[in-house]
C-alpha cells in the first residue's frame, strides 16, 4: 500500500510538472512586469500584447507595473522569480542592451534572461529647432563640423538610448556637439522648442506633432527604412552612415532555466498576436514596426546590442546618472 501512495504520489507530481510545462500553459494568470510607470510607451506596448495573449489564451495576462531605479529592480525582481512562464518582463534596449554596461554593478546580467521575441522596434527622429541652417543631415554635418562645440543636443538623461544614439552619431561623422542632459524626454523636448538647445533625437509620437506644426524640422530617422508615419524623412543609412541606426526596442523575455516548450508557446501567442491587424496598426501609431522573431533570433539581438551600445558607452565615458 505504501509503494502505492508513493507511486501514485509521483504520478501526480509528473503530472503536475508536464502541466505546468506542456501545451496546457498557461492554467492561471501570467504577470507581465513592466519597470517603469503607466502610461509610458513600454507600458503601452506591454498592454497591447496582454490584453492579446489573454484573448487568445483565455487565461489572464496582467500587467504590473514597478516604477523606479531606471527599471533595474523591475528587472531583477524578473530575474529572480520562479522560471515556470509566470513571470515574465516586458525588456527594452536600456534593460537588456545598454545598462550592463551603463552601471559598475547590475544585479543581473541581461544574458541571463530566457528570450521570447523582440515585439518591435521604434526608430527615432533627429530633429533640429528651425535656427538651425540645416535641412538634411549631410548640411547638419558640415554646420557642425563649420562649428565644433558649438551645438548643443538634448537627452532625456545621461545613458539614455537618446543620449546614447547621439553619442553614436556624433563618433560615426565625426562632429563635436555638446550634450545637455534633462530629467527626462518632456523638459528636454521643451528646451529644443524654445530654441535654448539645436537638436535632439527622440521618439516618433513625441515629436511628430512638432514636426509637422514646423516647430522643429526632421532631419533624418534612424532606422533600417524609411517610416510610414514619416515617408519624406530620410534614414541615416540613406545619407551614408549605415552604422549610425539605433532603434529603440521591446521585448518579452522569461527568468532563466523557463522549459522551452513554455518558451515556445509564449513565441506562438506573439506570432499570433502580431499577425493581427489592430496589433500592427497600434504599433505603427507608436512610431514601431512589428518583429515577432524566434527566440534564438531575440538572443542574438540582445548579444548584438549589448556589443553594440558598449562600445558607444567606453568611446564617449558615458556614466549613468546617480
Amino acid at each position: 500500500m505504501r509503494v502505492q501512495n508513493s507511486m501514485s504520489a509521483l504520478l501526480l507530481f509528473l503530472s503536475t510538472i508536464q502541466l505546468a510545462s506542456g501545451q496546457d500553459y498557461p492554467v492561471r494568470a501570467v504577470r507581465i512586469v513592466v519597470p517603469f510607470a503607466a502610461g509610458a510607451t513600454n507600458d503601452i506596448v506591454a498592454r497591447l500584447f496582454a490584453r492579446k495573449f489573454s484573448e487568445q489564451t483565455k487565461q489572464p495576462f496582467v500587467v504590473e507595473n514597478r516604477a523606479g531605479g531606471s527599471g533595474i529592480p523591475g528587472a531583477e525582481f524578473v530575474a529572480r522569480s520562479a522560471p515556470d512562464g509566470y513571470t515574465l518582463l516586458l525588456g527594452n534596449t536600456s534593460l537588456l542592451g545598454i545598462h550592463v554596461s551603463l552601471y559598475s554593478k547590475l544585479p543581473y546580467d541581461p544574458r541571463d534572461f530566457a528570450p521570447v521575441s523582440v515585439l518591435a522596434i521604434s526608430p527615432s527622429a533627429l530633429v533640429v529647432h528651425p535656427s538651425v541652417p540645416a535641412k538634411s543631415a549631410s548640411e547638419l554635418i558640415a554646420h557642425a563640423k563649420a562649428s565644433p562645440g558649438k551645438l548643443n543636443y538634448a537627452s532625456a538623461g545621461n545613458g539614455t538610448p537618446f543620449h546614447l544614439s547621439a553619442e553614436l552619431f556624433k563618433a560615426q561623422t565625426g562632429t563635436n556637439m555638446v550634450h545637455v542632459p534633462y530629467k527626462g524626454a518632456a523638459p528636454a523636448l521643451s528646451d529644443l522648442l524654445a530654441g535654448e538647445v539645436q537638436l535632439m533625437f527622440d521618439n516618433i509620437p513625441s515629436v511628430l506633432p512638432h514636426i509637422r506644426s514646423g516647430k522643429v524640422r526632421a532631419i533624418a530617422t534612424t532606422g533600417a527604412t524609411r517610416l510610414s508615419l514619416l515617408p519624406e524623412v530620410p534614414t541615416l543609412a540613406e545619407a551614408g552612415f549605415k552604422n549610425a541606426q539605433s532603434v529603440s526596442w521591446f521585448a518579452i523575455v522569461a527568468p532563466k532555466g523557463t522549459p522551452k516548450d513554455i518558451i515556445a508557446r509564449l513565441h506562438a501567442e506573439i506570432v499570433k498576436a502580431e499577425s493581427q491587424a489592430d496589433v500592427r496598426q497600434r504599433l505603427y501609431e507608436l512610431g514601431a514596426e512589428p518583429v515577432g522573431n524566434s527566440p534564438e533570433e531575440a538572443a542574438e539581438h540582445i548579444r548584438a546590442e549589448i556589443a553594440k551600445w558598449e562600445k558607444v558607452i567606453k568611446e564617449s565615458g558615458a556614466k549613468a546618472d546617480d
